[in-house]
């Protein structure tokens, strides 16, 4: 199967990291690509942000079902940019690692508490657990004072900090488990993880896993309803429809 990694921002440091992050969690008949969209912004720390990279999301979801033959998509953002738009754009499971991320870490323990980055994010991040229906189980966002940036120019401060606020969460939101906020974070989990001792959680890796089983369950995004396919008159030029 082939599943297509979409990074909604730039940086190509950051494509880079979780196209090997993501060769070595999935199996060998699985082929990864990791893209970033030609245009969008260098990270995605706001709702403004958010907006300009859904845009590219969108073009490379047409561009994987016309020229790349892929199989399931995963939308490597922990705001999840696009995503129900992106699911109207194909019959084929796409994933944010932000609900990717939630399912597995109440699997994991009863309780999570979540670790993102620059304050500013807390509101977005929210409204991600809400949506989700995960407010019971999220026993609390923690923010880092850092952009997101900082993971690519200086990963070994950022990462500490990340460390510092889990082991707090561990001891004052006793937390079961630990969802990391930021795709930047990804290839550092199991770092992390040895250093706090309880189960950390990367939604990169949990939206690559769960996509292979969607592919291997025959499951892709249903076009029964609220997911069909885009009117004709606003569907991208070219596409064919399956409009009844």
């Amino acid at each position: 199967m082939r599943i297509k990694i979409i990074n909604p921002n730039t940086t190509q440091s950051f494509t880079d990291a979780l196209q090997t992050l993501a060769d070595t969690v999935s199996r060998p008949d699985t082929e990864i690509l990791a893209v970033s969209p030609a245009s969008g912004p260098a990270s995605i720390e706001s709702f403004y942000d958010e907006a300009l990279s859904v845009p590219g999301v969108l073009e490379e979801i047409i561009k994987g079902d016309r020229e790349e033959n892929i199989d399931a998509y995963v939308l490597a953002c922990f705001g999840d940019p696009g995503l129900y738009a992106a699911r109207e754009l194909t019959d084929k499971p796409v994933l944010g690692i932000a609900e990717a991320a939630f399912h597995m870490a109440v699997m994991s323990g009863a309780y999570f508490t979540i670790v993102t980055t620059a304050p500013r994010v807390r509101f977005m991040t929210e409204h991600l657990v809400n949506r989700y229906g995960f407010s019971e189980q999220c026993k609390n966002i923690r923010t880092t004072p850092m952009k997101v940036l900082d993971l690519a120019t200086s990963p070994e401060t950022a990462i500490a900090k990340v460390i510092a606020e889990c082991l707090l969460a561990i001891k004052e939101d006793h937390a079961e488990a630990i969802v990391l906020g930021c795709a930047g974070m990804s290839q550092y989990r199991e770092y992390i993880e040895q250093q706090i001792g309880i189960p950390v959680i990367d939604g990169t890796v949990a939206a690559v896993k769960l996509c292979e089983a969607m592919v291997d369950m025959k499951l892709g995004t249903s076009k029964v309803l609220t997911f069909s396919w885009p009117r004709p008159e606003m569907a991208p030029q070219g596409r064919q429809l399956n409009i009844a």
